[in-house]
């Protein structure tokens, strides 16, 4: 996978590795001839100043005082009367031939040296220096410019990081905001002062995207909901005129035959209230959020399926960890219908999974500053390896004997996801049985606490 930042980075510190190579090479030969051309330069200076009165019988401490710092550049001075007669000759230096007036580079027992000679009127002075010793001092000289550019060199790849990070900046974020919305998150990208514009472009094609998903959303929500709006009214008076045509005698046929019509007009209609709610939790956009008494909606629902769980001979009960009392220990930050909605969903799955003489119990619990609600059931169980497929649309079990659509959990998840609590299924590990577990709900009176 190719990287934009690290090509960019790639590439511009090779480009300025490079240019700052090919500039310290530059600035490192200038700086070698230039120091040549200044120590010839010393030597001709050094030549044409010295003192008339240099004599071969000096001392090595009387030359050196005299001759000052020049003794420590191996500087080798030479002087030579009118007669041809050398007059001096410097302390701890190498005896050097007499060679023409001027500046050139001569080789003596293995050794080269830089030498200037100069004709005055009473005597011939030379002036040399081992070539060794100026490369040292020109190469030292060399270095110390480049000092600059080492030190620029990782200061310059710091700015590069940090300019090409920063630079990149804006893409990262508008990845870790697509990237942390949810699947129903189809809100336009914000688009202000802050936004590059080289990114502008890429954030006008994603809205116009989000756009049009939102539109074809929209429009699918809509198509199930109205579907299943206009197909609830007719099979509900089709059930009406069956039920009338079987009790006055105008329905023939077989009591087996009216019995699995019924059967199957109950389940179509069944299948539709589950497409109008899963379509309505679709298209809920926010929850509403207030103090709700999670007993009594308990209490509501499992009076509502107390019939059905009558009809299949389950025993059908809430319970509660905390004692009853005046004070209500499970009031949550929750939204009632939803949450009424999805018990109603677990509780009729589990109901439908009940053998008959089965249980059915709806346990309430607080703990670790949540409320708790678990679902259990004396049904079959789900195989382990099917516990989390079961959640998807129009998914069931293999070897499920009970009719059903494949709805209910996914109705269930969809609800619990929108009131931002966590859903899950287990196997009951004291008996045959499902578990289905509610955890997440935020109690009321804490919520109170904090606010004041």
């Amino acid at each position: 996978m190719r990287s934009i930042r690290s090509r960019l980075l790639g590439w511009l510190i090779f480009g300025f590795g490079a240019a700052s190579a090919a500039a310290s090479y530059g600035i490192f030969h200038t700086a070698r001839e230039e120091a040549g051309e200044l120590f010839d330069y010393e030597l001709r200076t050094v030549a044409l100043s010295l003192p008339s009165n240099l004599q071969a019988t000096m001392t090595p401490q009387q030359s050196d005082a005299m001759m000052g710092d020049i003794a420590d550049d191996r500087i080798a001075i030479d002087i030579w009367d009118t007669s041809g007669k050398l007059v001096y000759h410097s302390q701890h230096a190498q005896t050097l031939d007499r060679h023409p007036p001027g500046m050139r580079t001569i080789e003596e027992d293995e050794v080269y040296w830089r030498v200037f000679g100069v004709q005055q009127p009473t005597r011939f002075v030379q002036v040399a220096q081992p070539l060794s010793v100026r490369n040292d001092l020109a190469l030292t000289l060399a270095l110390h410019t480049l000092w600059p550019i080492a030190v620029m060199v990782p200061v310059a790849i710091m700015i590069v990081l940090f300019v090409v990070t920063r630079g990149l900046g804006p893409i990262g974020g508008l990845s870790r905001s697509l990237g942390s919305r949810s699947l129903d998150a189809l809100e336009p990208l914000p688009i202000d002062v802050r936004t590059p514009v080289e990114v502008q472009p890429l954030v006008v094609a994603l809205n116009d995207l989000l756009k049009r998903l939102q539109v074809a959303s929209q429009a699918q929500r809509m198509f199930v909901s109205d579907a299943a709006h206009e197909l609830r009214s007719p099979l509900a008076a089709l059930q009406l005129q069956l039920q009338a045509a079987a009790s006055d005698g105008t329905l023939t046929g077989s009591d087996a035959t009216l019995e699995r019509i019924q059967g199957r007009l109950k389940r179509l209609i069944h299948l539709v209230q589950q497409l109008l709610t899963l379509a309505r939790e679709d298209a809920a956009s926010s929850t509403p959020i207030a103090p709700v008494s999670v007993r009594r909606v308990g209490e509501q629902t499992v009076g509502e399926f107390s019939l059905l769980a009558e009809a299949k001979h389950i025993d059908l009960g809430l319970e509660t960890a905390a004692a009853r009392g005046d004070a209500d220990l499970y009031v949550a930050q929750t939204d009632q219908h939803a949450l009424f909605l999805l018990l109603s969903t677990l509780i009729d799955n589990a109901i439908r999974y009940t053998p008959e003489g089965g249980t059915v119990d709806v346990l309430l619990e607080r703990a670790g500053g949540r409320i708790h609600i678990e679902v259990r059931d004396t049904g079959p169980g789900i195989p382990d390896d099917e516990l989390e497929r079961v959640f998807d649309r129009f998914y069931r079990g293999a070897g499920t004997q009970v009719q059903g659509s494949g709805l209910g959990l996914a109705i269930a998840a969809r609800i619990a996801k929108r009131l931002g609590v966590a859903l899950s299924l287990r196997n009951r590990t004291d008996g045959c049985g499902l578990s289905a577990r509610i955890d997440g709900f935020k109690p009321a009176d804490e919520q109170r606490t904090a606010a004041s």
